[in-house]
């Protein structure tokens, strides 16, 4: 059978029961009913308010952010969701560092609890930069539900491969 690239990391049984889901055609259903809601951050520009508002909410010392948009070549390219990236430019004497956060555009059709997820990961970045306890719970922190929503984002863009078949 199939590998699921997106579930590598979970348990057999856990695989075994997205497969039964995908052979009985109900996976698509099953995401649909759970998160039935888009949203409606359409434009780089809304994204930008959105994300910063969470930032405002949560993290409110954290560095500011210069730009945040969606991004298109994002998961061919560097085979991630998101990306949380410092740049610094010599500007005079000085540098100035300025972060950006780039999500890919898969997320702007996606179910509005995908993309808070995936923008609560990023702004994560902005004080934890590796995977680890402490990035986790402040993920948890922002948005109690993450662990929940990160696999069933993995199972929504499963469910993407499969229909692009």
């Amino acid at each position: 059978m199939e590998a699921l690239k997106y579930l590598a990391g979970y348990p057999p049984h856990l695989q075994a029961r997205v497969r039964e889901l995908i052979g009985q055609g109900r996976l698509g259903a099953m995401l649909a009913e759970k998160y039935g809601q888009p949203h409606a951050v359409r434009s780089d520009g809304q994204l930008y308010d959105y994300v910063q508002a969470l930032k405002d909410r949560h993290m409110r010392k954290a560095v500011p952010l210069g730009k945040v948009i969606y991004d298109s070549k994002l998961q061919v390219m560097k085979h991630a969701l998101g990306t949380h990236t410092a740049i610094s430019r010599v500007h005079g004497g000085r540098l100035k560092a300025s972060r950006e956060i780039r999500i890919a555009t898969v997320f702007r059709d996606a179910p509005a609890e995908f993309l808070r997820m995936i923008v609560v990961h990023e702004l994560a970045h902005l004080k934890e930069a590796e995977h680890n306890k402490s990035f986790y719970q402040l993920c948890t922190h922002m948005e109690p539900g993450y662990h929940q929503l990160e696999f069933d984002l993995r199972l929504y863009l499963t469910h993407l491969d499969i229909a692009q078949q």
